[in-house]
């Protein structure tokens, strides 16, 4: 008999370790692909939610997640509370919000607590206003994301 194997005529230590790790490796890549398939759920639910919006919020919200894209590409999109936004391990940072839709006569681009803007001085922006996108206002949303994604 294999020394290596167990009196009983079974598998070795460092086998059953190994057929463990394995076992393991199997669950975390069936994880990832779940990972996977659920973040393009989201990005298509997303993708709908945009195309769905009227005309105006529309082009605000297409170009907001242009703006994300490039800024923070490891911000994810989802929807929050109904509404566009992208997130980090699950967690929205940054999200927009329809003003049609909130019956609103703007709408909001925000920062959720997840965001990485904290002011040593107490005072931070969390949400604005937003009737349009110029090119200096894609310049500062940009900096807001890329801080905000940390």
């Amino acid at each position: 008999m294999n020394a290596a194997r167990s009196d009983e005529g079974g598998f070795s230590a460092e086998e059953r370790r190994a057929m463990k790790e394995r076992a393991a490796e199997l669950k975390a890549e069936a994880r990832k692909g779940k990972a996977a398939e659920k973040a393009a759920a989201d990005a298509e639910a997303q993708a709908e939610k945009i195309a769905a919006m009227d005309a105006g919020d529309r082009a605000l919200a297409e170009r907001l997640r242009a703006i994300v894209a490039e800024a923070a590409p490891e911000l994810l999109p989802k929807l929050y509370y109904g509404q566009p936004g992208w997130s980090r391990d699950g967690k929205v940072v940054v999200f927009f919000r329809s003003g049609v839709g909130d019956k609103e006569r703007y709408s909001t681009l925000g920062f959720s607590s997840a965001a990485a803007l904290d002011d040593p001085s107490g005072l931070w922006e969390t949400a604005f206003a937003i009737t349009r996108i110029d090119d200096a206002t894609a310049d500062r949303i940009a900096a807001l994301v890329a801080r905000a994604a940390g």
